[in-house]
Formats: structure tokens, C-alpha cells, sequence
């Protein structure tokens, strides 16, 4: 049985990006937005977008004939939880070792690694020190 890391997947988590982006969008709105970076089709964006209004990220209200789509969730909710479960999930609940990971895994210039200095130290935390 799969047991899978988010409950959102790639294609959800692009469409949902489009829709937060947009603020109201028909299907149509973001497959035109996705269409543009990579070859998706319309059918496979509209299933989504139920799909999304059914695990309640998207609310719809119907305009004549076209469903438009608004969030039901704000971005920063939805990324927050969804992060919360890759932390528990991949990282047994340590927010430290996702940070130690992803600055070990990506290039971090100087000055993106002074600013997660700055972030750290406005939240209280220092990883040289915190366990």
C-alpha cells in the first residue's frame, strides 16, 4: 500500500501555486499558465482542480457555465503543514537536521548564508549551539 510523504502531489502543488498566484482562476486560467512552462493537458488540470476542491484547498462558485476556483487555504498554511509532515515524516521531527541537510545538499552563496544566520537568530535559534 503506498503511504505517500504529503498528501499533495507535484502536479496538485503546481496547480494550487497558480490558483494562490491568480487569486480567482477558471481551468482554463491555469492551464494556460502551465501550458506555457510545459505540455499538460486540459483534461489532466480540470481532474486536479476537483481533486483539490474535493480535499478542500480549493473553494468554486459557479459564473454561467465556468467554474472559478479561489483558495480555501492560504499558501503559507498549506506550505507550513506540509512541511510540518516532510520534518516528522523524513527528518524524525528535527527541524535542525532539514537545516543542516539542506545546507550541506545546496550551494549556498555567502550571502544566502548570512541571511539563514539572520533568520535563525530573529527566531531565537542558533545551530551551532541548539540540539
Amino acid at each position: 500500500m503506498r503511504n505517500p510523504i504529503t498528501p499533495l502531489g507535484g502536479t496538485e502543488m503546481e496547480i494550487l501555486q497558480e490558483v494562490w498566484a491568480l487569486g480567482r482562476a477558471t481551468a482554463r486560467d491555469v492551464h494556460d499558465r502551465i501550458a506555457e512552462q510545459r505540455d499538460v493537458a486540459y483534461t489532466t488540470v480540470t481532474t486536479v482542480i476537483k481533486n483539490l476542491a474535493d480535499k478542500g484547498y480549493l473553494r468554486y462558485e459557479r459564473d454561467g457555465a465556468t467554474y472559478v476556483y479561489t483558495p480555501a487555504r492560504p499558501a503559507e498554511e498549506v506550505r507550513g503543514s506540509l512541511l510540518s509532515t516532510v520534518v516528522e515524516k523524513v527528518f524524525g521531527g528535527s527541524a535542525r537536521t532539514l537545516i543542516q541537510t539542506l545546507a550541506g545538499h545546496e550551494s549556498l552563496t555567502e550571502a544566502e548564508q548570512t541571511e539563514v544566520r539572520r533568520l535563525l537568530a530573529q527566531l531565537g535559534t542558533d545551530p551551532d549551539t541548539d540540539a
